[in-house]
């Protein structure tokens, strides 16, 4: 009979009560464990994709403005360049400007964001994106729903904005279309979107913009083409991942890769030691079984693979349940969203899942791998055990 035969019947037949209760545990913390860090995982990928993709969607993956913040002067020639980029989805102007938005009698200092008629805006809610058929200014605006809200603003209402534009105020008149809800709300609270063509035109500068936004495809890699946009630059024009231009955004995101690190490295360590303790106690049991084989010849080579095999089955059970638990409960979050959060702080409303077949392949391994390693440091004892005395122990 070889090892892995023993230890099956061994594992399987009926044990003490204690014994049976450590082996439970055993399994149960393992399990645990599995299911906590595959948790951990998906929601951290969650996470970080959403609020990133959150970022990306308003801005693009890299923003080329002037050295100094100087406005630029439109070149489609270099925009038809490096849309041929490979990775490179859309390239688009922009034009920032500060405005007063005006509502019946309220009024809230707001910067309008100029973008190319009939191009998509993320995070529409209601109404429509600003349309245009013609080369002509379009007197339409897209509104957050956080200002709707705050200066009670229906849609398809007129409001004004009032613009100073050297020494002067100018007012225009345009018409709510749309309303975004990002749910980032420094965005919410501060740009409204207008029509690239009426900043233009107040700053009586047809061509003037404040710099390209590039938005890449999803499996690009941001500073590999960030490096070859640059490499294109006009003098005194600079190329910047969205990651640099909003590094707080970033650096918190970041965070939480240290916080699963954390949670994850707490959670091998209980299913270790919780593994390790049952094959203490399963070799304490199994005492005169070991003085037994030993006299008969066995080596203790022989009797580790048999502990080794118990070991792992006890393992496995644990991973496999662990497995079920926590790809279970991922994706019932990502089909239901039950658990919600505080939007303002998160900068989402549901508790968001990404899954990674990777990962979690390298989770269910990886644990296994650890967890075998660990059981070698308990049958190093097996070569102190004395058959005569191993024999009578009871």
């Amino acid at each position: 009979m070889n090892a892995f035969e023993i230890a099956k019947r061994i594992s399987f037949q009926k044990q003490k009560n204690y014994t049976r209760f450590i082996v439970r545990l055993s399994i149960a913390a393992t399990a645990i464990s599995v299911a906590a860090i595959l948790i951990t995982l998906s929601i951290v990928n969650g996470f970080q994709q959403t609020v990133s993709n959150k970022v990306y969607a308003f801005w693009g993956e890299i923003r080329i403005a002037s050295v100094n913040g100087a406005p630029l002067e439109k070149n489609d020639a270099l925009a038809a360049r490096l849309a041929k980029i490979p990775g490179v989805e859309s390239i688009h102007p922009f034009l920032n400007q500060s405005t007063v938005l005006a509502y019946q009698q309220d009024i809230e200092g707001v910067v309008a964001k100029g973008i190319v008629a009939n191009s998509p805006i993320a995070f529409i809610v209601q109404g429509r994106n600003i349309q245009s058929n013609k080369d002509s200014m379009v007197s339409e605006v897209v509104l957050s729903d956080y200002l709707t809200k705050t200066l009670n603003i229906p849609l398809g209402a007129t409001v004004k904005l009032y613009f100073l534009n050297i020494g002067e105020v100018q007012q225009r008149k345009l018409k709510v279309v749309g309303i975004y809800h990002s749910g980032i709300e420094d965005y919410d609270k501060q740009y409204i979107l207008v029509d690239l063509k009426l900043l233009q035109q107040l700053n009586h500068h047809l061509n003037e913009i404040e710099g390209y936004a590039l938005k890449l495809q999803k499996k690009a890699t941001i500073e590999l083409i960030n490096d070859q946009v640059q490499r294109q630059m006009p003098p005194n024009w600079v190329a910047t991942t969205i990651k640099d231009y909003y590094p707080q955004i970033f650096d918190w995101i970041g965070v939480q890769t240290v916080n699963r690190n954390v949670t994850i490295t707490i959670m091998l360590l209980i299913a270790i030691v919780n593994l390790l303790t049952c094959l203490f106690i399963l070799m304490l049991e199994r005492i005169p079984m070991i003085g037994t084989l030993t006299s008969l010849g066995a080596t203790q080579s022989f009797i580790r693979q048999i502990f080794l095999y118990q070991a792992s089955f006890i393992c496995w059970m644990g991973i496999g349940i662990g497995s079920v638990i926590g790809i279970g409960l991922c994706y019932l979050q990502k089909q239901f969203g039950w658990i919600q959060l505080d939007e303002s702080a998160y900068f989402i409303k549901t508790l968001p899942i990404e899954f990674d077949a990777y990962q979690i392949i390298l989770v269910v391994l990886g644990t296994a791998i650890i967890s075998y390693i660990s059981f070698l440091i308990p049958t190093l004892w097996i070569k102190k055990i004395a058959p005569a005395k191993a024999i009578k122990f009871d």
